[in-house]
């Protein structure tokens, strides 16, 4: 050879030539002299740092090995708080290398699916192979869509299903995975989006047809990358773990708790009961026990168990499943408060007053045996004096556990915590998946009983944390913004009430208000309002009060077996009463705040993927009654159109501008109102309507609704023309043209 090569000449001759893999080999075979061999020393270099050859004996790196630099995606935060990542190209067969990610203390923060580009460097550590060293952060991972696969004479393509996301994509053949046309797929972007044509997309994984009934939730669990699949090893942990023994533990089988859940709940994971105090100096009060399921036991610190947990953060519920944040080895087996069978649990036993003050509390971890397993409505009707066979046994301690509810709500009432008052709907499914209705739930005294005495629980864990100088997870609920709150009075002000100004809000001053609404039109939309100027609760090692609690300090104690803050918790208080070594190590208590930003994050994950499923079914369930009417309430405003609360189902829809009527609407951003140019009339949140379905898409959760009524008054028919400014002056040129001709 006696031509100057390129860089792909060299590779192929290199792979060609795996034993020949010096600089003088490869001059030598291509006859490379004098200057040349400065042009080959440069294309080299270059072949080095694209990762395409390594070492001064060159050898080839395929696409399944990697480069010494390389882009790496971040996939894990692990339980020490360190980041790993992997590749975000893989070719190879093999499993993809978990990376150990080695920050500066200059690095600026990642999260989970940031892609990076890093050197790679080996290591001989028995845990890890290879560590990684940023160079700089290229940006968030790539995006992963959701979205039905269409095969067309061009190729395939990628329809998301997204209400939010109309861009198509394209596919090539070679990364369809063989969908079928019509098939639900999940797919990634590749490479950035062009200014002309369509993205492309490659197919991650084939979800099947997307108008069964199971397909759903399915597709939120993946849109939202919610881990559904325990590796086998969490699975192998959880099953091979076994029951406790009584031990050092508090012998609490001779105490009548007994779990209250809803009547389809899988897992129990906590239990009550009470009595009177005996104590003359206490007359009048009462002794509550509430036993929460001892989860810690089973998953100890950087176990499988616990690092998967973490990594989920919580349970996710969904109409038609659940995704546990335990292997139902424990959360629905041995971590279960199971009815007649001994369990492990973390106990605290409560002393009130007559007038439902807590007067003191301690902690124990023991062994309980639980003799009923009963549903709300079961605890309701017993509590109103109508025994069943399972609650007659237990008549007298359901009526020391009312009595003591009784003198607890009185404090309640007292404090005066947020008192909205929302009916929440649940969708009734058939065996095979399709919603058979839409009904409210019950909410009974039961309810309210076993939510007051989980507070509780709760408070008394975070007051002996503080008083033992522990480390723990706060649950904060700060007050609402300036902002949320000026929003909230236009709303009140709407409907003729009024919230106070010139002070510090407290939850007093919204419960007048939702009191005053009570018993008028506008209850619920209050309600919704004032529930959307909160702001978002979330996890902290900073105590910074519960506003809609009205408490000083709040945890989460009471339900381990689906959130790991309360699994925090429980080990802190392990750790604070020295019931044994599997609290809090010091891993956990350097890591509190990223663990607390973490789960939080995760539980709005769960919140985000439940409500798309829950508008999927709603959508679903009024598929088929396209053109029907319906009553309902705007319950938002926006410059493109209004969003309406359907009353009976609670379906929210969108009404477009141009299904409001014949004329043009001006938008008011400050008052979040729309205003008819040509008659005047203003729309604004809480106005009732009646509205025809106009389309209801179960694959996005769309729902389209048209005007037919407004306060009782018809609303015109609407026009087809473009609701604009401009259109509107185009629409009156015509006009104006078409009057000069007929002259």
């Amino acid at each position: 050879m006696n031509k100057t090569p390129s860089k792909e000449d060299i590779l192929k001759w290199v792979q060609e030539h795996p034993e020949k893999a010096s600089k003088r080999d490869i001059s030598k075979a291509f006859n490379i002299t004098g200057n040349a061999r400065m042009e080959l020393k440069r294309m080299l270099r270059e072949l080095r740092s694209d990762g395409l050859i390594s070492g001064s004996r060159i050898a080839f790196r395929s696409s399944s090995e990697l480069p010494p630099v390389s882009v790496l995606r971040v996939s894990e935060l692990d339980n020490n708080g360190e980041l790993w990542a992997e590749p975000a190209e893989w070719n190879s067969e093999n499993d993809r290398p978990r990376i150990l990610f080695i920050p500066k203390s200059s690095d600026a923060a990642l999260t989970i699916g940031d892609r990076i580009l890093c050197r790679i460097t080996p290591t001989e550590n028995q845990d890890h192979q290879l560590e990684a060293r940023l160079i700089r952060r290229i940006g968030s991972g790539p995006d992963l869509v959701i979205g039905i696969y269409r095969l067309g004479s061009e190729g395939g393509r990628l329809v998301p299903i997204d209400k939010k996301n109309s861009w198509e994509y394209k596919i090539a053949s070679q990364d369809s995975k063989n969908a079928k046309d019509g098939e639900l797929v999940e797919a990634e972007q590749v490479g950035p989006r062009k200014r002309l044509g369509l993205a492309s997309a490659r197919v991650i994984e084939v979800l099947g047809d997307p108008m069964a009934p199971r397909s759903i939730s399915l597709i939120a669990i993946h849109q939202h990358e919610i881990p559904d699949h325990f590796p086998d090893d969490v699975i192998l942990e959880a099953e091979q773990a076994i029951p406790v023994e009584l031990g050092e533990r508090t012998d609490l089988r001779n105490l009548p708790l007994f779990t209250i859940d809803p009547s389809d709940a899988r897992d129990h994971d906590d239990a009550i009961c009470a009595k009177p105090d005996e104590n003359p100096d206490n007359a009048g009060g009462h002794i509550v026990w509430v036993a929460i399921a001892d989860v810690a036991h089973y998953v100890r610190p950087g176990s499988c168990l616990d690092i998967e947990a973490r990594k989920r953060g919580n349970s996710s519920y969904f109409p038609d499943r659940v995704v546990p944040m335990l292997p139902d080895a424990l959360s629905g087996n041995l971590c279960s408060l199971h009815e007649g069978v001994d369990r492990a649990c973390m106990c605290v036993c409560i002393v009130l007053n007559a007038k439902g003050i807590k007067l003191d509390h301690q902690f124990h971890r023991g062994i309980m045996r639980s003799p009923a397993s009963l549903s709300y409505e079961q605890a309701q009707e017993a509590f109103n004096g109508n025994y069943d066979d399972a609650t007659k046994p237990l008549a007298k301690s359901l009526n020391d556990l009312f009595l003591a509810y009784k003198s607890a709500n009185k404090a309640r009432e007292k404090r005066q915590p947020l008192n909205l008052d929302l009916p929440e709907r649940k969708i009734i499914l058939s065996d095979e998946g399709e919603v058979l209705s839409v009904d409210f739930k019950n909410r009974f005294d039961a309810h309210k009983l076993v939510e007051e005495f989980m507070v509780m629980a709760n408070v008394c864990a975070a007051e002996t944390l503080e008083a033992n100088q522990e480390s723990l997870l706060y649950r904060v609920h700060e007050e609402p913004t300036l902002e949320k709150l000026n929003a909230l009075r236009e709303v009140v002000e709407d409907s003729g009430l009024q919230l106070a100004k010139g002070q510090v809000l407290k939850t007093h001053h919204l419960n007048k208000l939702l009191e005053a609404a009570e018993h008028s039109e506008d209850s619920e939309i209050i309600n919704m309002t004032v529930l959307r100027s909160m702001s978002q609760a979330y996890y902290s090692p900073l105590s910074l009060g519960h506003f809609g609690l009205n408490l000083r300090r709040y945890a989460h104690f009471t339900s381990p077996i689906r959130r790991y803050a309360d699994l925090v918790v429980h080990r802190a208080l392990i750790s604070a009463h020295k019931f044994g070594d599997d609290g809090l190590n010091d891993s956990d208590r350097e890591l509190l705040k990223e663990t607390g930003e973490w789960i939080s994050s995760t539980e709005r994950r769960s919140m985000l993927a439940e409500r798309d499923t829950s508008d999927r079914y709603l959508a679903a369930f009024l598929s088929d009654r396209i053109g029907a009417e319906f009553t309902g309430r705007i319950s938002g405003i926006a410059k493109f159109g209004l969003f309406v609360k359907l009353d009976t189902s609670g379906a929210d829809g969108i009404i477009p501008l141009s299904k409001l009527g014949r004329e043009y609407w001006r938008y008011d951003d400050r008052e979040r109102t729309l205003r008819g140019e040509d008659s005047g009339r203003i729309i604004s949140i809480g106005m009732a309507c009646k509205v025809s379905l106009v389309e209801a898409t179960a694959i996005t959760g769309g729902i389209s609704l048209e005007m037919l009524e407004l306060e009782g008054k018809a609303m015109p028919k609407s026009s087809s023309r473009q609701i604009s400014h401009k259109g509107r002056r185009i629409a009156r040129s015509n006009d104006k043209k078409r009057k000069s001709k007929r002259k």
